[in-house]
Protein backbone atom coordinates (compact mmCIF):
# COMPACT_ATOMS: atom_id res chain seq x y z
CA UNK A 1 0.00 0.00 0.00
CA UNK A 2 1.57 3.32 -1.04
CA UNK A 3 1.83 5.89 1.19
CA UNK A 4 0.77 9.58 0.26
CA UNK A 5 0.91 12.69 1.77
CA UNK A 6 -1.20 15.18 0.86
CA UNK A 7 -0.31 18.40 2.03
CA UNK A 8 -2.47 21.72 2.76
CA UNK A 9 -2.70 25.18 4.14
CA UNK A 10 0.62 26.75 3.59
CA UNK A 11 1.67 30.56 4.34
CA UNK A 12 -0.72 32.50 1.73
CA UNK A 13 -4.00 34.65 1.72
CA UNK A 14 -5.64 31.54 0.15
CA UNK A 15 -4.70 29.17 2.72
CA UNK A 16 -8.44 28.42 4.08
CA UNK A 17 -9.24 27.34 0.45
CA UNK A 18 -5.93 24.99 0.56
CA UNK A 19 -7.55 23.44 3.70
CA UNK A 20 -11.06 22.58 1.90
CA UNK A 21 -8.86 21.31 -1.14
CA UNK A 22 -6.92 19.03 1.11
CA UNK A 23 -9.47 17.47 2.58
CA UNK A 24 -11.50 17.05 -0.15
CA UNK A 25 -9.10 14.88 -1.40
CA UNK A 26 -8.39 12.78 1.58
CA UNK A 27 -11.96 12.10 2.15
CA UNK A 28 -12.37 10.97 -1.66
CA UNK A 29 -8.70 9.00 -1.78
CA UNK A 30 -9.28 5.05 -2.26
CA UNK A 31 -8.45 3.52 1.65
CA UNK A 32 -7.97 0.50 0.56
CA UNK A 33 -4.95 1.54 -2.43
CA UNK A 34 -3.38 4.23 -0.52
CA UNK A 35 -2.60 5.19 3.61
CA UNK A 36 -3.23 8.62 3.58
CA UNK A 37 -0.45 11.08 5.76
CA UNK A 38 -2.14 14.18 6.30
CA UNK A 39 0.82 17.38 6.38
CA UNK A 40 -0.94 20.46 7.71
CA UNK A 41 1.29 23.47 7.12
CA UNK A 42 -0.49 27.06 9.52
CA UNK A 43 0.06 30.11 8.58
CA UNK A 44 3.18 30.71 10.48
CA UNK A 45 4.82 28.17 8.05
CA UNK A 46 4.79 24.86 10.98
CA UNK A 47 4.54 21.71 9.37
CA UNK A 48 2.25 19.51 11.10
CA UNK A 49 0.93 15.78 10.84
CA UNK A 50 -1.60 13.81 13.27
CA UNK A 51 -4.89 12.20 13.35
CA UNK A 52 -6.05 15.85 14.44
CA UNK A 53 -5.65 16.85 10.81
CA UNK A 54 -8.66 14.35 9.68
CA UNK A 55 -11.10 16.24 11.47
CA UNK A 56 -12.57 19.57 9.55
CA UNK A 57 -13.83 21.03 12.67
CA UNK A 58 -10.53 21.04 13.99
CA UNK A 59 -9.56 23.60 11.14
CA UNK A 60 -12.46 26.20 12.85
CA UNK A 61 -11.76 25.85 16.16
CA UNK A 62 -8.18 26.17 16.01
CA UNK A 63 -7.51 22.98 18.02
CA UNK A 64 -4.46 20.78 16.51
CA UNK A 65 -4.02 18.94 19.95
CA UNK A 66 -4.05 15.79 17.99
CA UNK A 67 -0.74 16.79 15.83
CA UNK A 68 2.98 17.29 15.91
CA UNK A 69 5.35 19.35 14.34
CA UNK A 70 7.42 17.51 11.89
CA UNK A 71 10.38 17.85 9.81
CA UNK A 72 11.30 16.32 6.20
CA UNK A 73 14.93 16.16 4.63
CA UNK A 74 15.89 17.77 0.97
CA UNK A 75 18.89 14.96 1.24
CA UNK A 76 18.58 13.02 -2.12
CA UNK A 77 16.36 9.41 -1.17
CA UNK A 78 15.52 10.56 2.13
CA UNK A 79 11.70 10.54 2.51
CA UNK A 80 11.00 10.24 5.92
CA UNK A 81 9.01 12.64 8.37
CA UNK A 82 10.82 13.54 11.21
CA UNK A 83 9.70 14.98 14.27
CA UNK A 84 10.78 18.54 15.18
CA UNK A 85 14.14 18.63 17.06
CA UNK A 86 12.08 19.72 20.46
CA UNK A 87 10.30 15.81 20.07
CA UNK A 88 13.27 14.17 19.42
CA UNK A 89 15.07 11.67 21.60
CA UNK A 90 18.07 11.28 22.30
CA UNK A 91 19.57 9.10 20.03
CA UNK A 92 18.90 11.38 16.91
CA UNK A 93 16.57 11.95 14.52
CA UNK A 94 12.92 10.22 15.30
CA UNK A 95 11.18 8.83 12.56
CA UNK A 96 7.72 9.13 12.27
CA UNK A 97 6.94 7.68 8.41
CA UNK A 98 7.75 7.94 5.33
CA UNK A 99 6.52 9.49 2.18
CA UNK A 100 6.04 7.16 -0.89
CA UNK A 101 4.24 9.87 -2.97
CA UNK A 102 3.38 13.74 -2.15
CA UNK A 103 0.16 14.95 -2.79
CA UNK A 104 0.54 18.66 -2.81
CA UNK A 105 -2.87 20.82 -2.43
CA UNK A 106 -1.50 24.36 -2.00
CA UNK A 107 -3.17 27.30 -3.52
CA UNK A 108 -1.02 30.59 -3.82
CA UNK A 109 2.38 31.43 -2.96
CA UNK A 110 4.33 28.88 -1.21
CA UNK A 111 3.13 25.81 -2.53
CA UNK A 112 1.31 26.36 -5.88
CA UNK A 113 4.18 28.03 -7.27
CA UNK A 114 6.82 25.61 -7.67
CA UNK A 115 8.43 26.07 -3.64
CA UNK A 116 7.46 22.72 -2.50
CA UNK A 117 7.90 21.01 -5.59
CA UNK A 118 11.45 22.04 -5.28
CA UNK A 119 11.77 19.87 -2.54
CA UNK A 120 10.19 16.89 -3.72
CA UNK A 121 12.62 16.99 -6.93
CA UNK A 122 15.26 17.18 -4.32
CA UNK A 123 13.94 14.47 -2.23
CA UNK A 124 13.81 12.29 -5.33
CA UNK A 125 10.09 11.46 -4.76
CA UNK A 126 6.84 11.57 -6.84
CA UNK A 127 4.55 14.06 -6.66
CA UNK A 128 1.23 15.23 -8.21
CA UNK A 129 0.25 18.04 -10.32
CA UNK A 130 3.23 20.24 -12.16
CA UNK A 131 6.71 20.31 -11.60
CA UNK A 132 8.81 23.26 -10.49
CA UNK A 133 8.96 25.42 -14.28
CA UNK A 134 5.24 25.00 -14.56
CA UNK A 135 4.03 26.14 -11.44
CA UNK A 136 6.47 29.01 -11.22
CA UNK A 137 5.19 30.16 -14.89
CA UNK A 138 1.79 28.98 -14.13
CA UNK A 139 1.37 31.33 -10.92
CA UNK A 140 3.22 34.31 -12.42
CA UNK A 141 0.59 36.25 -14.33
CA UNK A 142 3.02 38.12 -16.24
CA UNK A 143 5.52 35.12 -17.22
CA UNK A 144 2.57 33.46 -17.86
CA UNK A 145 1.24 35.74 -20.39
CA UNK A 146 4.89 36.56 -22.00
CA UNK A 147 5.34 32.94 -23.15
CA UNK A 148 1.67 32.03 -24.16
CA UNK A 149 2.06 35.37 -26.10
CA UNK A 150 5.19 33.98 -27.85
CA UNK A 151 3.74 30.89 -28.68
CA UNK A 152 0.81 32.60 -30.41
CA UNK A 153 -2.00 31.80 -27.66
CA UNK A 154 -4.84 34.52 -27.24
CA UNK A 155 -4.54 36.94 -24.54
CA UNK A 156 -5.73 40.23 -24.16
CA UNK A 157 -3.05 43.42 -24.49
CA UNK A 158 -1.40 44.29 -21.23
CA UNK A 159 1.61 45.81 -19.64
CA UNK A 160 3.20 45.31 -15.82
CA UNK A 161 5.31 47.13 -13.78
CA UNK A 162 7.45 46.78 -10.19
CA UNK A 163 5.60 48.30 -7.12
CA UNK A 164 9.13 50.29 -6.32
CA UNK A 165 8.89 52.07 -9.74
CA UNK A 166 4.79 53.18 -8.35
CA UNK A 167 6.55 54.53 -5.29
CA UNK A 168 9.28 56.26 -7.13
CA UNK A 169 6.75 58.31 -9.44
CA UNK A 170 3.16 56.91 -9.87
CA UNK A 171 2.27 59.87 -12.56
CA UNK A 172 4.45 58.27 -14.79
CA UNK A 173 3.33 54.86 -14.48
CA UNK A 174 -0.22 56.13 -14.97
CA UNK A 175 1.08 58.00 -18.08
CA UNK A 176 3.07 54.90 -19.44
CA UNK A 177 -0.55 52.78 -18.94
CA UNK A 178 -3.07 55.42 -20.30
CA UNK A 179 -0.63 55.92 -23.17
CA UNK A 180 -0.51 52.24 -24.12
CA UNK A 181 -4.07 50.87 -22.82
CA UNK A 182 -7.59 52.41 -22.92
CA UNK A 183 -9.99 51.66 -20.28
CA UNK A 184 -12.00 49.85 -18.57
CA UNK A 185 -9.01 48.08 -17.68
CA UNK A 186 -8.35 45.17 -14.48
CA UNK A 187 -5.56 45.97 -12.22
CA UNK A 188 -3.95 42.36 -10.37
CA UNK A 189 -1.05 41.49 -8.49
CA UNK A 190 0.79 39.01 -10.48
CA UNK A 191 1.39 36.46 -8.30
CA UNK A 192 -1.78 35.93 -6.43
CA UNK A 193 -5.11 33.86 -7.22
CA UNK A 194 -8.64 33.31 -6.56
CA UNK A 195 -9.50 37.22 -7.25
CA UNK A 196 -7.96 38.45 -4.10
CA UNK A 197 -5.82 42.00 -5.13
CA UNK A 198 -7.73 42.27 -8.54
CA UNK A 199 -10.22 45.63 -9.51
CA UNK A 200 -11.67 46.86 -12.60
CA UNK A 201 -10.79 50.72 -13.11
CA UNK A 202 -12.65 53.02 -15.44
CA UNK A 203 -10.63 55.93 -15.13
CA UNK A 204 -7.37 57.83 -13.99
CA UNK A 205 -8.68 58.06 -10.90
CA UNK A 206 -10.28 54.34 -10.19
CA UNK A 207 -7.01 53.18 -11.57
CA UNK A 208 -4.69 54.67 -8.81
CA UNK A 209 -6.90 53.20 -6.76
CA UNK A 210 -6.86 49.87 -7.60
CA UNK A 211 -2.97 49.82 -7.95
CA UNK A 212 -2.66 50.85 -4.43
CA UNK A 213 -4.78 47.56 -3.70
CA UNK A 214 -2.68 45.46 -5.69
CA UNK A 215 0.62 47.00 -4.10
CA UNK A 216 -0.77 45.16 -1.33
CA UNK A 217 -0.07 41.95 -2.14
CA UNK A 218 2.96 41.76 -5.03
CA UNK A 219 5.85 43.18 -5.77
CA UNK A 220 4.89 43.12 -9.48
CA UNK A 221 1.77 44.86 -10.70
CA UNK A 222 0.15 43.58 -13.91
CA UNK A 223 -2.63 45.69 -16.05
CA UNK A 224 -4.30 44.35 -18.61
CA UNK A 225 -7.37 45.54 -21.09
CA UNK A 226 -10.92 44.33 -19.86
CA UNK A 227 -13.28 42.55 -21.78
CA UNK A 228 -16.40 43.87 -21.97
CA UNK A 229 -19.56 42.11 -20.94
CA UNK A 230 -17.16 38.79 -21.05
CA UNK A 231 -18.59 35.11 -20.83
CA UNK A 232 -16.22 33.11 -18.56
CA UNK A 233 -15.31 29.80 -19.98
CA UNK A 234 -13.08 26.92 -17.93
CA UNK A 235 -12.09 23.70 -19.04
CA UNK A 236 -9.55 21.55 -17.38
CA UNK A 237 -6.75 19.33 -18.82
CA UNK A 238 -5.82 16.19 -17.55
CA UNK A 239 -2.36 14.13 -18.49
CA UNK A 240 1.37 14.60 -19.33
CA UNK A 241 3.84 15.16 -22.09
CA UNK A 242 0.82 15.22 -25.01
CA UNK A 243 -1.08 12.41 -23.49
CA UNK A 244 -4.06 15.12 -23.14
CA UNK A 245 -7.70 15.15 -22.38
CA UNK A 246 -9.75 18.08 -21.76
CA UNK A 247 -12.84 18.18 -18.84
CA UNK A 248 -16.16 19.17 -19.62
CA UNK A 249 -16.60 23.34 -20.24
CA UNK A 250 -18.05 24.80 -17.39
CA UNK A 251 -19.79 28.90 -17.30
CA UNK A 252 -19.95 30.50 -13.55
CA UNK A 253 -22.68 32.66 -14.12
CA UNK A 254 -24.26 35.70 -12.07
CA UNK A 255 -21.44 37.59 -11.79
CA UNK A 256 -20.92 40.66 -12.78
CA UNK A 257 -17.18 42.28 -13.72
CA UNK A 258 -15.17 39.99 -11.48
CA UNK A 259 -15.73 36.54 -10.36
CA UNK A 260 -15.21 37.82 -6.34
CA UNK A 261 -13.70 35.03 -3.74
CA UNK A 262 -17.17 34.23 -2.63
CA UNK A 263 -18.47 33.70 -6.29
CA UNK A 264 -15.37 31.27 -6.69
CA UNK A 265 -15.72 28.66 -3.11
CA UNK A 266 -19.04 29.74 -1.71
CA UNK A 267 -21.44 28.76 -4.29
CA UNK A 268 -22.68 25.51 -5.47
CA UNK A 269 -21.02 23.18 -8.15
CA UNK A 270 -23.90 21.22 -9.45
CA UNK A 271 -25.48 21.51 -12.77
CA UNK A 272 -29.25 22.79 -13.40
CA UNK A 273 -31.24 26.42 -13.64
CA UNK A 274 -31.56 28.57 -11.27
CA UNK A 275 -28.97 30.32 -8.24
CA UNK A 276 -26.62 28.10 -9.25
CA UNK A 277 -23.27 29.67 -9.62
CA UNK A 278 -21.54 27.18 -12.69
CA UNK A 279 -23.55 25.98 -15.60
CA UNK A 280 -21.81 22.46 -15.92
CA UNK A 281 -21.26 21.87 -19.19
CA UNK A 282 -21.63 25.42 -20.52
CA UNK A 283 -23.95 26.51 -22.89
CA UNK A 284 -21.97 27.09 -25.84
CA UNK A 285 -21.60 26.38 -29.43
CA UNK A 286 -19.86 23.46 -30.38
CA UNK A 287 -17.15 25.63 -32.70
CA UNK A 288 -16.59 27.31 -29.44
CA UNK A 289 -16.19 24.71 -27.18
CA UNK A 290 -13.64 22.63 -29.74
CA UNK A 291 -11.79 25.81 -30.05
CA UNK A 292 -11.71 26.10 -26.24
CA UNK A 293 -11.01 22.80 -26.15
CA UNK A 294 -7.26 22.86 -28.25
CA UNK A 295 -6.48 26.22 -26.64
CA UNK A 296 -6.59 24.73 -23.75
CA UNK A 297 -4.53 21.45 -24.61
CA UNK A 298 -2.24 23.80 -25.92
CA UNK A 299 -1.68 26.23 -22.80
CA UNK A 300 -1.14 23.11 -20.64
CA UNK A 301 1.42 21.98 -22.92
CA UNK A 302 3.31 24.95 -23.33
CA UNK A 303 3.93 25.63 -20.14
CA UNK A 304 4.89 21.76 -19.19
CA UNK A 305 1.85 20.91 -17.15
CA UNK A 306 1.54 17.67 -15.37
CA UNK A 307 -1.46 16.27 -13.64
CA UNK A 308 -4.20 18.39 -13.68
CA UNK A 309 -5.05 22.20 -14.06
CA UNK A 310 -8.21 24.65 -14.86
CA UNK A 311 -7.43 27.00 -17.64
CA UNK A 312 -10.11 30.33 -17.85
CA UNK A 313 -10.67 31.47 -20.64
CA UNK A 314 -12.72 35.12 -21.66
CA UNK A 315 -15.25 35.20 -24.54
CA UNK A 316 -16.39 38.48 -25.71
CA UNK A 317 -19.33 39.33 -27.80
CA UNK A 318 -18.07 38.77 -30.62
CA UNK A 319 -17.23 35.08 -30.02
CA UNK A 320 -12.84 35.86 -29.57
CA UNK A 321 -11.71 33.51 -26.92
CA UNK A 322 -9.09 35.08 -24.91
CA UNK A 323 -7.05 32.79 -22.49
CA UNK A 324 -7.29 34.82 -18.76
CA UNK A 325 -4.75 32.28 -17.12
CA UNK A 326 -4.27 28.85 -15.70
CA UNK A 327 -4.22 27.06 -12.68
CA UNK A 328 -2.10 24.95 -12.03
CA UNK A 329 -3.03 23.67 -9.02
CA UNK A 330 -7.22 24.31 -9.36
CA UNK A 331 -9.59 24.34 -6.26
CA UNK A 332 -11.04 21.00 -5.68
CA UNK A 333 -8.88 19.32 -7.92
CA UNK A 334 -11.51 20.89 -10.39
CA UNK A 335 -13.51 17.50 -9.77
CA UNK A 336 -16.91 18.38 -10.54
CA UNK A 337 -15.58 19.23 -14.38
CA UNK A 338 -14.41 15.51 -14.80
CA UNK A 339 -17.64 13.84 -13.41
CA UNK A 340 -18.93 14.02 -16.90
CA UNK A 341 -16.31 12.57 -18.21
CA UNK A 342 -16.34 9.12 -16.78
CA UNK A 343 -14.10 10.36 -13.81
CA UNK A 344 -15.17 10.25 -9.77
CA UNK A 345 -13.37 12.48 -7.31
CA UNK A 346 -11.40 9.22 -6.78
CA UNK A 347 -10.65 7.60 -9.93
CA UNK A 348 -8.80 11.04 -10.96
CA UNK A 349 -6.84 11.01 -7.33
CA UNK A 350 -5.85 7.83 -8.82
CA UNK A 351 -5.34 9.35 -12.38
CA UNK A 352 -2.94 11.99 -10.46
CA UNK A 353 -0.97 9.72 -8.51
CA UNK A 354 -0.48 7.37 -11.58
CA UNK A 355 0.69 10.24 -13.31
CA UNK A 356 3.20 11.13 -10.84
CA UNK A 357 4.50 7.50 -10.55
CA UNK A 358 4.78 7.96 -14.84
CA UNK A 359 6.42 11.25 -14.63
CA UNK A 360 9.05 10.50 -11.79
CA UNK A 361 10.27 7.11 -13.74
CA UNK A 362 10.36 9.21 -16.83
CA UNK A 363 13.01 11.34 -15.11
CA UNK A 364 15.08 8.60 -13.71
CA UNK A 365 16.36 7.62 -17.62
CA UNK A 366 17.92 10.97 -17.93
CA UNK A 367 21.85 11.11 -17.19
CA UNK A 368 22.71 13.16 -14.10
CA UNK A 369 26.54 12.74 -14.38
CA UNK A 370 28.96 13.53 -17.33
CA UNK A 371 32.35 12.03 -16.81
CA UNK A 372 35.12 14.53 -18.42
CA UNK A 373 37.79 14.04 -15.25
CA UNK A 374 37.94 18.07 -15.19
CA UNK A 375 38.92 18.39 -11.70
CA UNK A 376 42.35 16.36 -12.62
CA UNK A 377 42.66 18.10 -16.21
CA UNK A 378 42.66 21.62 -14.46
CA UNK A 379 44.96 24.03 -13.12
CA UNK A 380 43.03 25.37 -10.65
CA UNK A 381 43.90 25.00 -7.19
CA UNK A 382 47.39 23.77 -8.12
CA UNK A 383 49.69 23.94 -5.46
CA UNK A 384 52.56 26.97 -5.67
CA UNK A 385 55.77 26.37 -4.93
Amino acid sequence: MKKVAVLFGGRSVEHEVSIITGMQIIENMDKSKYEIIPIYVDKDGRWLTGSGLLNFKNYKDNNFKDTQEILISHNYGDNNIYASPKNQGLFGKKILNQIDIAFPAFHGMNGEDGTVQGIFELMDIPYTGCGVLGSSVGMDKILMKDVYKANELPVVDYMWFYRAKWNDGSHDILDRIEEKLSYPLFVKPANLGSSIGISKAKNRNELMDAIEVAIRYDRKILVEKAVERPREINCAVLGYDDKVITSLCEEPIGWEEILTFEDKYLGSNTKGKGNEKKRIPAEIEDAIRDRIEELAKKAFMTIDAKGVSRIDFLLDEKNNVYINEINTLPGSISFYLWEGRGYPFSKLIDELIDIAIMVHKDKKENMHSYEANLLSRTQYGAKVK
